[in-house]
Order: C-alpha cells, then sequence, then structure tokens
C-alpha cells in the first residue's frame, strides 16, 4: 500500500494538485500497485513554512513557487529498477500535462510489512 504524500506551496488550484496526484497514481499501478490502492494526501503550506533550497544538488534554475515535494511511503522490497521506471513515468506525465519536472522532488520511504493496519487494527501481512 503505498501512502502518497504530496506537499505544495499555497496557493495550489485544485487542477494543478489532481494532475501530480493522478500522475503519481498512475506511475504507481505501472510498476505493479492495484488500481484500487489508492491513499493520497496534500500538504499545501504557505510559503514562510516550506523552506527548500533553490538548486540542491544540481539544478540549473531555483525551485519557484511550483516546487512539489512527493514522499511515497511503501512496502520494503522495490528495487532500484522499479523506482526508476515509476521516476520516468511519473516525470513524462507530469511535462505531458505542462508541470516543470525540474521543480519536483521524490522521496521513497520503506517500511516492513507488518507495519501497516488497512482497517480495524489488522495486521493483513503478518
Amino acid at each position: 500500500m503505498p501512502l502518497v504524500t504530496v506537499t505544495v506551496r499555497q496557493p495550489k488550484p485544485a487542477s494543478f494538485k489532481n494532475t501530480v496526484l493522478d500522475a503519481v497514481h498512475a506511475a504507481l499501478v505501472a510498476s505493479g500497485a492495484p488500481a484500487t490502492d489508492r491513499f493520497q494526501r496534500v500538504l499545501e503550506l504557505p510559503a514562510e513554512n516550506l523552506r527548500i533550497d533553490p538548486r540542491y544538488p544540481d539544478l540549473q534554475a531555483d525551485r519557484g513557487a511550483d516546487f512539489v515535494l512527493i514522499e511515497i511511503l511503501w512496502s520494503v522490497g522495490r528495487s532500484v529498477k522499479v523506482k526508476k521506471k515509476l521516476l520516468q513515468q511519473l516525470m513524462a506525465d507530469l511535462a505531458e500535462a505542462g508541470i516543470d519536472t525540474e521543480q519536483v522532488m521524490v522521496g521513497f520511504v520503506e517500511t516492513s510489512w507488518e507495519n501497516w493496519s488497512f482497517g480495524g487494527g489488522r495486521l493483513l501481512h503478518v
């Protein structure tokens, strides 16, 4: 179960947020996640509560108001190959939608299967 958190600077229209969320979900499904496994949230912060380095580590232009931080929390076990494929599709879809992919940062966070309870306190993967 991937849990996706998208953090952006206020204000962002619903269309922008939906574009990002849809692209992330499509990339996850293409990498093997079930289509019905969609758990996403958006954190929309005022500029003073989102501090980012303008060019770390190697950007050619400054990050700006359209910076997007995507965190994907998922179960351990995805290979680097799967992660690269996901990133490739995600960036292609975002670019096609008109989003500057140089403004997009993605972090993968892995946890073991026994750390998920989908409801009712049940641990399904133990």
